[in-house]
């Protein structure tokens, strides 16, 4: 407890002095920092219990130290109550369009809109994300961005420890991911990805996914599924969601600048597929935004409607976990 406590005022000593020095660096891009706060209140239909928590409050501090090298570092004050090391990598640009991660980060098999909590569009990660493996690890990614025409096209290839993030071990067996993307953050885009992940003798993965995602200024739609195959002992789970999203500006609101609408429905199951999911969910939001700017500082409410069939090792663990329940949250991005 004792030594967190020195790293927190050591990262908070770090975090100030580069709010001090990052107007000398503007020009340069040497020293920027972003920020995520996410506080929430629960409650669980099916206990009568509820719950306030932190979810996320999380710091980043990122720039450029020349034209063919950057870098970022993120940390996690509160991922409820656990200090987490997230981001820790270097990325070198030798020509235009490629580039190599070295170190700590994202593998290509997620979405940083599902993942990252200042993008998400409910309170809660999808099933894709949430029930299917660690979003970070160790290793080395090399991306390589074109334009096929008009079309923006990348394609990402990993190797990873396997082991998911601040776990350096050794291994015979790495970790290996590929996606590939076929057009940009605005407008339509899709993706394929695959993901070898040999964390045991008892859990051998091998992920295969796809999405679309459609984005205008102020809405949002994604659709995703993935398959989760466990080599071991030739289990699959199979996860999917549909999610959308709209921003509609108040043209004379003093407080809140938007409201949000939002509709997700995701399944998760490890039955034969036409027997349908063994978990599905519905989620209800809506938002109310602090910003002019859409999908940014926001209050939230959302509901989870549960549908329970065959209920998986994960939601057994405590009864709230595929109760319906309502959550108000309160979101800062800065």
């Amino acid at each position: 407890m004792k030594n967190r406590k020195i790293l927190i005022l050591l990262i908070s000593g770090v975090f100030t002095i580069a709010s001090l020095t990052a107007q000398d660096n503007e020009k340069r891009n040497l020293i920027k920092f972003d920020g995520t706060l996410k506080t929430k209140y629960e409650w669980a239909f099916e206990t009568s219990h509820g719950r306030f928590s932190v979810r996320n409050s999380r710091l980043g501090l990122f720039g450029e130290i020349s034209p063919y090298l950057c870098y970022k570092t993120q940390i996690e004050l509160s991922s409820n109550g656990k200090f987490e090391v997230l981001d820790l990598y270097a990325t070198i640009k030798p020509v235009k369009g490629l580039q190599f991660t070295f170190g700590q980060s994202s593998i290509p098999l997620f979405n940083s809109f599902q993942t990252s909590p200042s993008s998400m569009l409910f309170a809660n990660r999808s099933f894709v994300v949430k029930y299917n493996t660690g979003s970070r690890d160790i290793g080395l990614l090399a991306t390589y961005n074109a334009d096929a025409g008009a079309v923006p096209l990348s394609i990402e290839l990993g190797v990873f420890n396997g082991s998911t993030i601040n776990n350096p071990v050794w291994t015979g067996r790495a970790s290996f991911a590929g996606r590939i993307s076929a057009g940009g953050m605005q407008g339509l885009r899709a993706t394929a990805k695959i993901h070898t992940y040999p964390y045991s003798l008892t859990q051998d993965y091998i992920f295969i996914g796809a999405d679309l995602r459609y984005c205008k200024e102020r809405m949002k739609f994604h659709a995703e599924v993935m398959n989760r195959h466990n080599k071991a002992d030739r289990a699959n789970r199979l996860t999917s969601h549909i999610e959308g999203a709209l921003s509609m500006p108040l043209a004379k609101g003093r407080i809140f600048r938007e409201i949000i609408p939002a509709l997700r429905w995701d399944t998760i199951t490890e039955s034969p597929i036409d027997q349908g999911p063994d978990i599905h969910r519905i989620t209800a939001g809506l938002g109310f935004g602090f910003t002019p700017g859409p999908f940014s500082s926001l209050l939230r409410i959302d509901y989870e409607n549960y549908f329970v069939k065959n209920p998986l090792s994960e939601f057994l663990q405590t009864e709230e976990n595929d109760s319906d329940k309502i959550t108000v949250e309160l979101m800062i991005v800065f």
